[in-house]
C-alpha cells in the first residue's frame, strides 16, 4: 500500500517582476531520487499554486492508481517523498498555474520513461548496467587533434536488408560484429572499426517526439531534432520502448561495444529548442520560463523551430549541464556536438566544458557556430563561430572549407573548389590552416569570416558534408551534370583528401567512403529508410572509394604533421607555396613538424578538370598518394622544382634530407 505525505492547501504564489527574478534551486535532487526504501520526488515550479503527482500501472492510457498533493518546500520547488519501493511505477506531475491545472507531463528531470515518453518510470539505474560496465573504460585519447568522427543516425546503420545486421534499427544493431554484406563486404560496426575513425557521432539519440513509439510495426523516421525528454534515451531504437529500463540498458550495450572495439561516442544534442512549444515539459512546469521572447511576449524562434530556449537564465543554465553531465557518467558519452550552438550564450556553454572536462579532460565538445534566425540573446553574448576563439575547448564547424570545396550549400548548382570554381583557393586555405592565424591566408578573400577564428586548430570541425543539405556525391551529381561519373568520383575523392589531410578535426559523414546517395533528397529529416539508410552494396561498387579512405585516415594517423596542436606550431611549420594558375592549393609541412617521422610534406590539390603544371621546393620527392592510390613506400618519386599533377587530384609526397 503506497503512504503518501500529508496534502496542503494551495500555496500563495510570489510576484516576480521578470524571469530573473524567480528563486533559483542549487540542489542536486530535481526530479527523482531513487533507493528501494524511499522514493523522493521534487519538481522546481515557482509559479504553481499546487501540484500534483500521479502514479499510474502502465506507460499509457488507463487512470491514476494514486494522486498525491505535492508539498511547497525551498526556492520554488515541490517534494513528495514515499517511504516504500516504487521500483517500476509511471508517474506524471501536474501544475496549478493561475487556477488552471496544466497538463500531465513526466517532467524535465526524467530519467526513464514508457511509451512515447509520456510517463516518467520509476528506475533503480544500478540495475541497467550491462555485464563489466563498471569496468568498461572510454578509448585513449591523446589529444584532441587526433579526433577523426563518423557522423551516423542509429537507423540508418542498420535498416538496408544487405546490412546484415539482426537488430535493425536498434540501438543493438551497434553492437553486433563482423556483420556481412551479401558480397562479404563488412558492415556495420566492423566496418566503422575497420574504417579507422575514433569517434561515432550519433544523431540525436534522446528521447524525441516524432516517431509513436507504439506503432512500430508501421515505417516512421525522423532525424530527432524535435526534443521530448531530454535525459532518456530514444524508444523506438529500443527493442521495448515500454519498459524504461530496456532503453537504458540497451544504449548503455552500445556505447560499451562501441568502446570495446575502440570508438568513443558523441551525442548530438538539441537544447536550443524543443520539439513542442506549449505543451513541453519546460512550458507545462514553468509557463514561459525556459524560453526567449520577443517583445510581444510571443516565442523567439532563432531555431527556426518555433521557439527558442533561454540558455541564460540560471535553471535552464543549469538543466544544460546538469544534463551533459549526466550523459557523461551514466551512460559514459565521449562527447557532445551541439546543434545551432549560437543560440547557446556564451557562459553557458564554457560552463558546459568546464563541468565534462572536470569528469574527464578528453571530453569532446563542438557545435554549429550559428543559429537559424535572429534571437533576442545579444549577438555579443552568442556562441556563435566568430566567438569561438572565446570559447573553452569549444570548437565549431567550418562552413568556410566545406562550401569552399563544393559550393555554397545554399546554391545547389554552385560549384566549389573540387570541381573547377576559381576563386575558392582561400576559402580552402582557411580550412587547412584550421581557422586559424596564418600570415598566408588573405582572410578578405576567405567567404565567410572577417578574421582567424580559432585560437587553436582543435577548435576547428573540418568537413565537407553531414546529414544536413545533400550527401557530397549528390550535391556532385546536381552540380556538376556535365561530368561522368569517373570525373565526380575524382572530385569526392580530392574533397575528402582535403579534409583528412587538413590541421583540426576531421568530420566525415556515414556513407561518404561509399559515394553515399539520398537520390538527391536535400533534406531528409522525415525521409523513409528507402532515402535515409545505408546501402551497403555500395562498399562494393566502390570498393576504391572506401579503400582510399581508409588508407587516408591511417596516414592521417600516423603522421602528426597533419595534427599539429597550436596556432604557433602551424605558422612555423606550415607554408603555402603560390601558384600562377587558378584551381591550385599546394603548401609545405616541413622540419618534422609535430615530431612527425618525415621531414618534409608537400600537398598539392588540383580541382581543375586538366593537368597542371605546379611549383614546388627543390628536392627529390617521394609519392605517397596519387590518382586514389596511398602507398607510405612509395609510388613514384619526383625531382625538380616542378611537378606536373593531373586533374582532379590530390599529391602528397615527402622526402627526408
Amino acid at each position: 500500500m503506497m503512504m503518501a505525505i500529508s496534502c496542503q492547501e494551495e500555496a500563495e504564489v510570489p510576484q516576480y517582476q521578470s524571469y530573473e527574478d524567480y528563486p533559483v534551486y542549487e540542489g542536486n535532487d530535481l526530479g527523482l531520487t531513487y533507493s528501494p526504501e524511499q522514493s523522493a520526488f521534487r519538481l522546481w515550479a515557482p509559479t504553481a499554486s499546487a501540484v500534483k503527482l500521479h502514479f499510474y500501472e502502465h506507460a499509457l492510457g488507463g487512470t491514476p492508481s494514486k494522486t498525491t498533493r505535492m508539498e511547497s518546500s525551498e526556492n520554488g520547488t515541490w517534494l513528495a517523498t514515499f517511504n516504500e519501493d516504487l521500483q517500476g511505477i509511471y508517474y506524471t506531475f501536474q501544475t496549478k498555474i493561475d487556477g488552471e491545472w496544466q497538463l500531465e507531463v513526466p517532467g524535465p528531470y526524467a530519467k526513464a520513461v514508457g511509451t512515447n515518453g509520456v510517463r516518467a518510470q520509476v528506475i533503480d539505474l544500478s540495475t541497467t548496467n550491462p555485464e563489466d560496465w563498471e569496468t568498461t573504460l572510454r578509448p585513449r585519447l591523446k589529444a584532441p587533434n587526433d579526433i577523426i568522427i563518423y557522423e551516423l543516425h542509429v537507423r540508418d546503420l542498420s535498416m538496408n536488408a544487405n546490412s546484415g545486421i539482426q537488430h535493425k534499427g536498434k540501438y543493438l544493431g551497434l553492437t553486433e560484429l563482423n556483420t556481412v554484406s551479401p558480397g562479404g563486404a563488412l558492415t556495420g560496426l566492423s566496418h566503422i572499426k575497420d574504417l579507422g575513425v575514433t569517434h561515432v557521432h550519433l544523431l540525436p539519440s534522446f528521447d524525441y517526439l516524432s516517431v509513436d513509439e507504439s506503432r512500430l510495426n508501421e515505417p516512421q523516421f525522423n532525424w530527432g531534432y524535435d526534443p521530448q525528454n531530454y535525459n532518456v534515451p530514444e524508444g523506438s531504437y529500443a527493442t521495448n520502448p515500454e519498459d524504461g529500463a530496456v532503453r537504458i540498458r540497451e544504449f548503455k550495450q552500445m556505447v560499451q561495444a562501441l568502446h570495446a572495439n575502440g570508438l568513443r561516442v558523441i551525442m548530438d544534442v538539441v537544447y536550443n529548442h524543443t520539439g513542442d512549444t506549449e505543451t513541453s515539459v519546460f512550458n507545462q512546469v514553468v509557463p514561459g520560463y525556459y524560453y526567449r521572447h520577443n517583445e510581444d511576449g510571443s516565442f523567439s524562434n532563432a531555431s527556426g523551430c518555433g521557439n527558442e530556449t533561454a540558455s541564460e537564465r540560471s535553471m535552464m543554465r543549469k538543466f544544460i549541464v546538469e544534463s551533459v553531465t549526466y550523459w557523461a557518467e551514466e551512460y559514459k558519452i565521449d562527447g557532445f556536438r551541439f546543434d545551432l550552438m549560437g543560440i547557446h550564450d556564451i557562459k553557458t556553454m564554457n560552463q558546459v566544458s568546464q563541468a565534462l572536462k572536470a569528469i574527464d579532460p578528453s571530453i569532446f565538445v563542438y557545435g554549429e557556430g550559428w543559429t537559424a534566425g535572429d534571437s533576442p540573446l545579444a549577438e555579443e553574448d552568442r556562441a556563435i563561430k566568430a566567438h569561438t576563439y572565446r570559447l573553452e575547448g569549444i570548437a565549431a564547424f567550418s562552413d568556410d572549407i566545406r562550401d569552399g570545396l563544393k559550393g555554397s550549400v545554399f546554391e545547389r548548382e554552385q560549384k566549389g573548389f573540387v570541381s573547377g570554381e576559381p576563386g575558392r583557393e582561400e576559402d580552402v586555405k582557411f580550412g587547412i590552416i584550421a581557422s586559424t592565424d596564418h600570415p598566408q591566408v588573405d582572410i578578405h578573400r576567405v567567404s565567410y569570416a572577417d578574421g582567424p577564428w580559432a585560437k587553436e586548430p582543435s577548435q576547428t570541425i573540418s568537413y565537407v558534408s553531414c546529414h544536413d543539405n545533400h550527401t557530397l556525391w549528390d550535391r556532385l551529381s546536381i552540380s556538376n551534370k556535365e561530368d561522368n561519373e569517373e570525373e565526380r568520383i575524382k572530385m569526392q575523392m580530392l574533397a575528402l583528401t582535403t579534409v583528412l589531410t587538413s590541421q583540426g578535426i576531421s568530420f566525415l559523414h556515414a556513407g561518404v567512403e561509399m559515394l553515399r546517395t539520398k537520390e538527391g533528397e536535400e533534406n531528409s529529416y522525415k525521409s523513409p529508410d528507402a532515402v535515409n539508410q545505408l546501402d551497403w552494396s555500395r562498399k562494393a561498387e566502390y570498393h576504391k572509394v572506401y579503400e582510399y579512405t581508409r588508407l587516408l585516415i591511417a596516414l592521417r594517423k600516423i603522421h602528426p604533421a597533419f595534427r599539429m596542436p597550436t596556432t604557433e606550431m602551424i605558422k612555423t611549420h606550415l607554408a603555402f607555396i603560390p601558384q600562377e594558375e587558378e584551381g591550385l592549393v599546394v603548401y609545405s609541412i616541413k622540419d618534422h613538424a609535430n615530431l612527425d617521422e618525415w621531414k618534409n610534406i608537400l600537398v598539392v590539390l588540383n580541382g581543375n578538370g586538366d593537368a597542371q603544371e605546379v611549383k614546388i621546393p627543390t628536392a627529390d620527392w617521394t609519392i605517397a598518394v596519387n590518382e586514389g592510390e596511398v602507398d607510405e613506400t612509395g609510388l613514384g618519386t619526383v625531382s625538380g622544382s616542378s611537378l606536373t599533377i593531373s586533374g582532379r587530384n590530390a599529391m602528397i609526397l615527402y622526402n627526408n634530407d
